[in-house]
């Protein structure tokens, strides 16, 4: 027993396994104390309450929602609106901060001016604010019944932005949306799997043949989805004090979308930026030595090089953003976390919802870092492919 007691190896695990237990201890004390304060106050711990009906409305949702509907289907909307605005801002933020990068690292004095005045205008003012800024502008808008449409049926109103839509169901919406995903999954994959031992004219042709059959399936998709007895477009028209028809996108929404790309594009751009100077020199001069166009240098040695570069940090980028979709709280936008905390105040079941909350974010938010960090491991080079 003493030698035991002498022992460092056995003193180290006797300090592990207490300071182990003394956490296990502490946990299970706050759930007791807890419950305890719970049932004081009259209030029943668990997630039966996702059965109950809400009563309250949803402003924005992209499945049928009343106020008849029960907790679960209001915090599932939450969770597709929150997908929905990310699916859109995420890529718009990637163009512009791969375009304002490009302006940056161009060599021309009036591109790479324009470029950083962007990058210093929106990247230094609170996301916030600028969501504000644009949300008074939309409201600012005219109403529907003094605006004119432009472009051949788009309305901006202070109710909202009007577009041409299809009539055609969400399933099919989703399974064309699906096929466009597969198709670019499988670009990337054969990209890197076979086309690089491919001809480039034979891999052109394989590329467009790909899109070009995915573009085929959606549109016959779209096609077997329409609504029956009625156009497959829609188109805005006046309607009294308001438009019908076509698809209504709310301030809110619109507000949400642009101060998160565009603040998004800001950090992006910076990223892109540090990856091009990244690049040695000798890529450029190799490619130019083989007399390659400035645009083929670009396309195929400059920018591939540079996204190889600067993937790990866009993942951050990316996660970080969608977690930024939570200031839609701020004009009333039913995001995720809006409908947590309206279902807080309306439910009182606050334990239960922060954790529907937290463990919500955590799976999109891994989800999306796993996928992201599956493709950077596929296009990453290996060894000294990067030595010149």
């Amino acid at each position: 027993m003493q030698s035991l007691i002498k022992s460092r190896r056995v003193r180290d695990a006797g300090l592990q396994a207490a300071f182990v237990g003394g956490f296990v201890a502490m946990l299970v004390a706050m759930v007791l104390v807890g419950r305890a304060n719970l049932e004081a106050q009259g209030l029943t711990s668990g997630f039966s309450f996702l059965e109950r009906a809400t009563g309250w409305r949803i402003s924005f949702s992209l499945i049928d929602y009343s106020t008849n509907s029960t907790y679960a289907r209001a915090i599932l909307v939450g969770i597709l609106n929150s997908l929905f605005l990310g699916a859109i801002a995420l890529p718009i933020a990637t163009v512009i901060g791969v375009a304002v990068g490009v302006m940056r690292t161009s060599g021309n004095g009036m591109a790479e001016l324009v470029g950083t005045t962007f990058v210093e205008l929106f990247r230094n003012a609170p996301l916030i604010l600028q969501l504000l800024f644009w949300y008074t502008l939309l409201l600012g808008f005219p109403s529907p019944r003094d605006a004119e449409p432009i472009l051949g049926g788009i309305a901006l109103t202070g109710r909202g932005i009007y577009i041409p839509g299809l009539n055609v169901t969400g399933a099919s919406v989703f399974v064309a949306v699906l096929i466009i995903v597969v198709a670019f999954a499988l670009a990337l994959w054969m990209g890197v799997k076979r086309w690089p031992d491919l001809h480039l004219r034979q891999a052109s042709k394989e590329r467009k043949l790909l899109w070009s059959l995915a573009l085929l399936i959606s549109i016959i998709v779209l096609w077997i989805g329409r609504i029956p007895e009625t156009p497959l477009v829609s188109i805005p028209e006046p309607a009294g004090l308001n438009y019908r028809g076509g698809i209504r996108i709310s301030p809110e929404l619109m507000a949400c979308l642009i101060a998160i790309a565009i603040y998004g594009a800001a950090y992006i751009a910076e990223i892109v930026r540090a990856g091009f100077i990244a690049i040695p020199k000798g890529q450029s001069e190799a490619g130019r030595a083989l007399g390659l166009s400035p645009w083929y240098i670009f396309s195929r040695i400059r920018l591939p090089l540079a996204i190889r570069i600067v993937m790990p940090t866009l993942i951050n980028q990316y996660v970080w953003l969608f977690k930024a979709t939570t200031i839609g709280i701020a004009i009333s936008f039913t995001d995720f976390f809006m409908v947590v905390s309206t279902a807080i105040n309306q439910s009182g079941q606050t334990l239960e919802l922060i954790a529907i909350l937290m463990g919500g974010f955590l799976i999109i938010n891994y989800s999306m870092a796993w996928v992201l960090n599956r493709v950077n491991d596929a296009i990453k080079l290996k060894g000294t492919q990067l030595r010149i």
